[in-house]
């Protein structure tokens, strides 16, 4: 039985805009905000975390505090703070 290729389907959908579209904050802004999630993630963690990983090697402590605190500030705090922004900059505006 041939087997045969079909052009994949295209779906356009209409998008209205309800607001006016968000600037993307500058590097410094980008910066800031990233600072601000990491050190007390860091922190906490290091705090949490820092007597039960104690035995470890420090490289080994530092791939355990980091696995956990890197996908925490990237999926979570930096978004919320950018969303903070966001409305912050709504309610000034």
């Amino acid at each position: 039985m041939p087997i045969t290729a079909t052009a994949p389907s295209t779906v356009t959908t209409a998008v209205t805009a309800t607001a006016a579209p968000q600037a993307v904050p500058s590097v410094h802004v980008r910066a800031l905000l990233t600072w601000l999630a990491v050190y007390p993630a860091i922190t906490l963690a290091q705090v949490l975390l820092g007597p039960p990983l104690a035995g470890l090697a420090v490289p080994l402590r530092v791939l355990v505090i980091t696995g956990l605190v890197v996908p925490a500030v990237v999926y979570l705090l930096v978004p919320a703070l950018l969303r903070a922004r966001a409305a912050l900059l709504r309610r000034r505006g």
